[in-house]
């Protein structure tokens, strides 16, 4: 059995008022895949900031082991030197350098006083072919994709004889192609014996990858456990501290009139001139949850930002909304049809992330907190109040920042935002991405509890599993085109991906 590359002893850590890591342990073997799960605030990233220097030593109880050997790093560049590498969710890239120079960014490769760029690049390009990216080491990294990003980002940490590579939800903004293609890294770098700890959400990438979990629940050690020895369920009882009756709280419910009908829609992009959705048609009615699946790049997002009145481009095609013709041409029209939009990015589109709850609560609905076209604050937190109450909102006060909140109350508050204006139509795009399992089911009871208020409710989802567990009806899109449409019963993964590529 290999030995222990990292031990982690008895380490708490307290931030006034809250015991943020209460005597974790948490040991992973040399050459492994460890996966650490938890569910937002369980004490994750606060262990990988001790690990990796950000909190340094002094600032914890606990002791560190490298190799056998005690650590005290007290800044990241000891933890560097150390051979522990950390890639957050939010990369950490220059994006007008170029790949070769982002690689040695910090380290770079010197002759006397100046940068050896021959050198440089043909070192670069080395560290490439080693996790088989064929890019030329000149390329801008602006110009790569996200999956691209990350993967230089894992090159970078090899380029500095990283020991212990730790990845923070390093899928959560990947391509399927992507995806497959880091999983494939990470099975290489583990057969050459480096050792990867992977932190995510999605237990399916966790079965599939790792070789040992470690679950954290409120600051403390839950277990630790060979993969094959446990099922996905099995992890989540671990991670929320009880069993949940079902993953995916469907709940059968009568659905009723057509709320809306969309005819032959096309649309074609303003800057490409490329037919983003062709001759798409597909109706919902009221208290109906439609899931739409399809694969990155399938038009599901272009077609409902569309409908929205979100998306720049030449529109085709009919719609109708309560039997009504409407031309939605920017979301303001939309959102006086009764429609609302969660974005999949919420921090980009969603949320005003330095402004506090009540005002992201607000919003859409200022009408309803103002008198005489004036804002009364008093009736905006009252109103912030009652719709926060109703999702569960989880903070110290809802006078804080939405950037101090976790992802889960992040998106809660993303609905609680658009639930206040009272929506018929409810267009949830990857609604539950990037949050914990605990918080997933929460989103879920919010949604069957719309349904059955009777608000029409679009999921699209790039987990089939969510599409599967939560709608009544389902449409797959490929290129454009909806290429399947499956009853709740008909639906299976095989069918639905023989759709998605294209297939019939």
């Amino acid at each position: 059995m290999q030995s222990y590359v990292l031990e982690m002893k008895g380490i708490t850590k307290e931030f006034p008022g809250v015991r943020a890591l209460d005597n974790v342990t948490f040991s992973v073997r040399k050459g492994e895949i460890h996966a650490l799960c938890g569910e937002n605030g369980a004490g994750k990233s606060t262990l990988m900031k001790v690990l990796s220097g950000v909190y340094p030593y002094g600032s914890y109880d606990g002791k560190i082991y490298i190799e056998g050997k005690e650590v005290r790093f007290r800044n990241i560049k000891e933890s560097q030197e150390a051979g522990i590498a950390i890639i957050y969710q939010e990369l950490a890239v220059v994006e007008e350098m170029t790949v070769a120079e982002n690689l040695f960014l910090g380290h770079e490769l010197m002759r006397g006083k100046y940068i050896d760029w021959n050198r440089l690049y043909s070192e670069a390009q080395k560290w490439l072919q080693k996790i088989g990216l064929d890019i030329d080491p000149e390329t801008k990294v602006r110009n790569l994709t996200v999956g691209k990003q990350q993967l230089i980002e894992i090159a970078k940490a090899l380029s500095k004889n990283a020991k212990i590579i730790i990845l923070d939800e390093p899928t959560a903004a990947l391509t399927d192609s992507d995806v497959a293609t880091l999983k494939n890294i990470l099975c290489d770098l583990r057969s050459q014996g480096v050792t990867c700890i992977y932190i995510s959400h999605r237990l399916n990438e966790v079965m599939e990858l790792a070789d040992t979990v470690t679950v954290l629940r409120d600051g403390q050690t839950i277990s630790t456990d060979r993969i094959e020895l446990l099922t996905e369920e099995q992890i989540i009882a671990k991670m929320v501290g009880r069993e949940l009756n079902e993953l995916y709280p469907y709940e059968p419910r009568n659905v009723g009139k057509e709320i809306l009908k969309v005819d032959h829609y096309s649309v074609i992009d303003e800057q490409t001139g490329r037919e983003v959705i062709h001759d798409v048609s597909f109706s919902l009615k009221a208290g109906e949850i439609l899931g739409i699946s399809g694969l990155m790049g399938s038009g599901r997002t272009e077609l409902f930002t569309s409908l929205f009145g979100a998306y720049h481009g030449k529109k085709r095609g009919t719609v109708w909304i309560d039997g009504k013709q409407v031309d939605i041409r920017r979301p303001a029209e939309a959102i006086q049809y009764g429609m609302a939009y969660v974005s999949e990015d919420r921090k980009k589109y969603g949320l005003v992330l330095e402004m506090d709850i009540i005002k992201n609560s607000t919003l859409v609905a200022l009408k309803k907190v103002a008198k005489w076209n004036v804002i009364d604050h008093a009736l905006e937190v009252k109103q912030a109040e009652e719709i926060t109450k109703r999702m569960k909102l989880k903070a110290p006060t809802l006078e804080a920042k939405v950037s101090q909140l976790s992802g889960g109350n992040q998106q809660k508050v993303v609905l609680s935002k658009w639930l206040l204006n009272n929506p018929k139509i409810l267009i949830l795009d990857e609604p539950t991405r990037g949050i914990d399992v605990g918080a997933k089911y929460e989103i879920y009871k919010i949604i069957n509890e719309l349904a059955s208020q009777g608000v029409g409710i679009v999921l699209i989802s790039s987990e089939l599993p969510e599409v599967m567990g939560m709608s009544d009806r389902i449409l797959v899109m490929s290129e454009g085109r909806i290429t399947g449409e499956f009853q709740r019963h008909e639906a299976t993964q095989e069918r639905i991906m023989t759709c998605a590529t294209g297939g019939k």
